[in-house]
Order: structure tokens, then sequence, then C-alpha cells
């Protein structure tokens, strides 16, 4: 069986290659191939994760060496592949998941001439992914690090005949950039210490290594996952990536580059348990994000990036519990999984209001649309109530999980961190049931397109539909499965470990808590929303609401604070590289051609001027030698 595990990465990538070199002979079924090989990926990956079960949990772990990639001197590395209990949860997230994605992209993209192309583009974010979780060292995780970051590029600019896209694009590749900084000194910080960047090697001698260097490693892992996972202080690329097609947006979101950096934590959860310091700075970089998240999603009217607030906010949960250590790393992915069902159902079900509703993402232009797109609001509905932890689905299971484990940490640290979390809940439950009331209830709101056509809103084809609901099932469902028998932190145990905190509340008083807070979430934005007449055009709202609008004034930061100083820097080394070190060398150049001019003069080519020349010279040396001879 494990002969499969390179063709899991193999997959993927012969449909990205077929498609984009085969040309036009397959633009007419190119989908379908796209489709069916990421299919055979995600069948592959249920087949190894059988063989898996079928083995006692120490022996579980299978590692695949193909060959060797890079050897100089003492330095060797292989494209090898470690598959795991942690590693095949990921391929059945991304391959599953991103299925799913791409039989409901047949139906969402049928009419674009470029389709061929965006299927290829999903096949090579599939399989750069599959490569980054399925690597066995740290170097060959970065090649599928920066592949990710590649398809992202290509498909969030996919429809780059929009500036706004080409501009999104750009710029969810620049700020990446800044994370992979970090991963790549990270991966240079443990070989000029271990003298190794494979997994075994690191991890089997990173207790040797002083704390200082450690922690060093470790925020740089941290700085790259804050880029792929969009995490403060690297998140404002998030939104902005709303501009490529829908099912772009849900395979970002719920399977593969945002699920990246909480991978690359837990994955190296050695290096963090061993730098304490490290792991505290990653809680607050989740508290705050968890927060941040949620407070742009509330400003939000498009729907598609309400949704991205949405995710931003609950990756901070995942990182968050991942920076507790072994209290909360199996609850990080449990939150992960839950979250790639319901925030893909939650996505592709955008994509399908938007495809009733002539492309519109203004929810102040919806309502009433549950009449008119029935499968739409009752798959959506369930991913709500996944994602806000409505008792007994998905979300109530691993969120409520993270909150106890926040409240486990202990201490004035616990109890600040247990209530970020229970906000967060609240915040959740507010802007995502702001979401379903502008969308689905209260009096239609159509505005005409800019063409003047009134929008006629219809349930989408069940090409769409049908990942839908099985997403939905995902949403309801796998949170129980889960948590039941403790099978899934079980699962995971092998891998993250486990530890358990001393919360100063029991299981029972968190749930209440957290039950009160979603509750109340919710009431506030029924109160706001559901009693009145909601305006078609925002009103100018309080100071908060505008600054969450503009997401915080995130890019207003960034570009004081990183993009002019850069820019003045950059001012003041062009001018002193074109008035000191161009001026020093065009002046010595001039000063030579200057010389040169001088000299030339007397290099006339005439014999005669030379021959006087010549006379000249020896009548001076004559006289001066008879001078010398009469002293």
């Amino acid at each position: 069986m494990n002969s499969l595990i390179p063709l899991l990465v193999a997959a993927p990538l012969l449909g990205a290659a077929l498609l984009l070199l085969g040309g036009r002979l397959f633009d007419r079924h190119g989908h379908w191939l796209g489709t069916a090989l990421a299919a055979t990926s995600f069948g592959l990956g249920l087949a190894l994760f059988s063989d898996m079960l079928g083995r006692e949990a120490e022996h579980r772990s299978v590692s695949q060496r193909l060959f060797t990639w890079i050897e100089v001197g003492g330095f060797k590395a292989d494209i090898a592949f470690q598959l795991d209990q942690l590693s095949v949860t990921f391929v059945l997230l991304i391959t599953g998941v991103g299925t799913l994605i791409h039989i409901y992209s047949m139906g969402y993209m049928a009419h674009d001439p470029r389709r061929r192309r965006f299927f290829a583009y999903l096949n090579l974010f599939l399989a750069a992914m599959l490569l980054l979780v399925l690597a066995d060292n740290y170097l060959l995780l970065y090649a599928g690090w920066e592949g990710v970051g590649l398809a992202s590029y290509l498909l969030i600019g996919f429809w780059q005949h929009k500036p706004s896209a080409a501009v999104a694009a750009k710029k969810a590749f620049l700020v990446n950039r800044v994370g992979d900084l970090g991963l790549s000194i990270g991966i240079m910080l443990m070989f000029t210490e271990f003298g190794d960047v494979t997994f075994a090697g690191v991890f089997g001698t990173a207790d040797q290594a002083s704390e200082g260097k450690l922690t060093a490693i470790a925020l740089m892992l941290l700085l790259a996952a804050c880029g792929k996972s969009a995490q403060v202080p690297l998140q404002s690329w998030l939104g902005d990536a709303m501009e490529g097609p829908t099912p772009v947006s849900a395979l970002i979101h719920a399977a593969t580059m945002v699920t990246a950096g909480v991978y690359l934590i837990t994955r190296s959860s050695v290096i963090f348990n061993l730098a304490p310091d490290a792991q505290t700075v990653v809680v607050v970089v989740g508290a705050v994000t968890l927060l941040f998240g949620a407070i742009v999603g509330c400003a939000k009217d498009d729907i598609k990036k309400a949704l991205a607030g949405s995710t931003m906010s609950q990756i901070g949960y995942m990182v968050l519990a991942a920076g507790l250590g072994p209290i909360g790393y199996a609850f990080a992915i449990m939150h992960l999984v839950t979250h790639g069902f319901f925030k893909a159902g939650l996505f592709l079900g955008a994509g399908s209001v938007m495809h009733g509703m002539n492309d519109e993402v203004n929810m102040r232009h919806y309502g009433g649309l549950r009449k008119f797109m029935p499968v739409t609001f009752v798959t959506f509905g369930l991913g709500y109530l996944a994602i806000i932890g409505f008792p007994g689905l998905s979300g109530f299971f691993s969120k409520d999980q993270i909150i106890e484990a926040a409240f486990a940490k202990g201490g004035t640290e616990g109890w600040i961190l247990g209530v970020c979390t229970l906000v967060g809940a609240a915040v959740t439950a507010f802007y995502m049931t702001r979401v379903m009331i502008l969308t689905f209830f209260g009096e239609k709101r159509w505005q005409p397109d800019a063409e003047g056509h009134e929008p006629h809103p219809h349930e989408s084809p069940a090409s769409m539909t049908l990942p839908m609901v099985v997403l939905a099932f995902g949403s309801v469902f796998a949170g129980g499965l889960f948590a039941f028998n403790e099978s899934f932190v079980g699962w995971l145990e092998p891998v993250t470990g486990l530890a358990h905190g001393h919360s100063p509340l029991n299981a029972a008083t968190v749930t209440v808590l957290t039950s009160v807070c979603v509750a109340g979430g919710v009431l506030l934005s029924w109160l706001m929303y559901g009693r009145s007449q909601v305006p078609v055009v925002a009103p100018v709202g309080s100071l908060l609401t505008r600054a969450a609008r503009r997401d915080l004034l995130q890019d207003d930061f960034n570009h004081a604070v990183l993009v002019r100083p850069g820019s003045a820097l950059t001012a003041s080394l062009v001018y002193l590289d074109s008035k000191a070190v161009d001026g020093f060398v065009n002046g010595l150049a001039a000063a030579i051609g200057g010389i040169s001019g001088r000299l030339r003069r007397i290099q006339t080519g005439y014999v005669r001027t030379y021959a006087l020349s010549m006379f000249g010279g020896t009548l001076v040396l004559v006289a001066t030698t008879l001078l010398m001879r009469s002293v």
C-alpha cells in the first residue's frame, strides 16, 4: 500500500499537466478529467486510510522514499513522503472537499471560456497542498508551500480582466512572500542547528538545542503560518481574495491554503513544546485574530467578505488551540476538519445565491430568497447552525472543545483566553445570523444590474446543489462522530500528544456559558435586522462600524507602517545610487574622458608632427646631458 502514497500527489498533478499542456484538445471534456483525477486521489486516500485502520497505533506511520532530490556535501534531501494519522486526516479533507468543489465548479463555471484552465489550476492547488502535508522533510514541505502560493495567485486572479482581481492576486502573493521568508529562515536555522531538515532528524534532536534557538525557529514557523492562514499581522490579503471565482474561495478557506498554517504548527509540535515563549505568541496571535476577524465579519455587506472574516476568526480559534500545546493540538485539527465541511458549504451556498442573483454579492440587495432557493437555504442554514455551535452540530463539538481547552490553560491566562473565545462565539453568532437574515428572510430588496436587468432568483443545477447537500451532512454529523468516545482525539494522540489542563470550570458549565453567548448573539442580530426594514444603502454607522468596513484599517496600517517607509527608503536608495554612486562613477568617467580628449589632440596621425616631437625630445635630452656634464 505504501506505493500508493506518491500517487496521491501524482493524480491531480497529472491532471494539471494534461489540462495546461494539452491545449484545446481538452476544452470540451477537461473539466471531467480534472474532477476524475481529484476523485481518484480521494479514492486512494480512502484506501490508505482503511489500511491504516487495520494496523496498531504505533505502526500506522509509514514512509515512502522515491529518490534523492538534493545532495551537496554533507547535506541531503529526498523526495520522500510520510503518511501518519495527521497527514491522512488532511489528505481526506483536501481530496474529499476538493472533489466536491470540482463537481460544483462544473456547473458554476459551465459558461466560462477558460474553464479548462480553471480546472487545471484547481488540480494544481490540490497537488501542491497534498505535497505539503505528505512531505517527510521541511524542504519538500516548502516546495508544496510555494506551490500553494502559486496556485492561489493563479486562481484568485483567474478573472484577470477585472483590475480588482489582478490586484487581489498580487496582494495575496506579496503578503504571503513575507510569511514564506519566515519559513525559509526557519529551515535554514534548523539546518545550522541540527544539520538536518527531515522531521525525524529535527524532532529527534530538538531537546538538545537551546531554548533560544528553538524559540527563533518556532517564531519563524509562526510567521509562515500567519501568512498562509491569514492571521494577524499578515491577514490583509484574505478579504480581497474573494475576487476570485466562488469555488476558489471555498477551496482556499475550507480545504487548502488557510489550513496550511495550522498544519505547520501542529506538525512542528515538538519544537513548539520546547519553546514556551513562542507558544505564548501563538496563543496571542490566535486570540487577537479570532476577535479581529469576527468584528470585521459584522460590518461586511458583501456575503463572501463576511464569510472571509468568519474564516479568519475560525482559523484564529485553531491557532489559539495549537498554541496551547498538547492540551489543544487535537482540538485544533478537529475544528479544522469540521470547519472544512461547514465553511465549504457556506461558500458554495453563497456562490449558489450569486448564481441566482446575477452575481450580486451585496446582501442588502437580497432578502426573501428562501422561497426561491430552498435547497440552498437548507444547506446554507445547516452550515450556519454548525458554525455558530448549535447543540448537536459539528461546530458545537469542535469549538466547545477549544473553549474548554482555553479555560484549562489555568490561571489568569486561562481566564483571559476563555473569555476571548466566548466573546468570539457570541460575535460569530451575531454576524452569521445577520448573513442569514439579510439573505434569506425579510422582504425582497432586489436591484437591477448595471444593464437594467431585474434578477430572477432560482435554484442552482444539481451539479452545484449535490456537493452542498453532502457538505451539509458533514456539517451536521462530523463533529458528533469525532467526539464519540473521543475517537478523533485518540486517533491523533500518537502524533500530537495529549494533556489535560486544570480548568476552573467543568465541561457542562462551559457548554452553558457558550450556549448563552451564542443565544445572545443570535437575539441581538434578530433585534437589529430581523424586526426592522433593512435599508438598501448601508447607513454611515459608528466609528467602529466604519473601521470594520475597512477591515479595521489593516491596509491603512500596512500602508503607513510598511509601504510609505519602504517607498521612502527605496527613493532614498535610488537617490543615493544616482547621485552618489552613479555620480562618482560618472564623474570619474567624465574626468578620464576629458583627459583622453586632451591627450587625443597630440595624436594627430601626421608623420611630420611625430618627427618634430622626436626631434624636440632629442634636443631636450642632449641639452640636459650637456648641462649635467658642465656641472
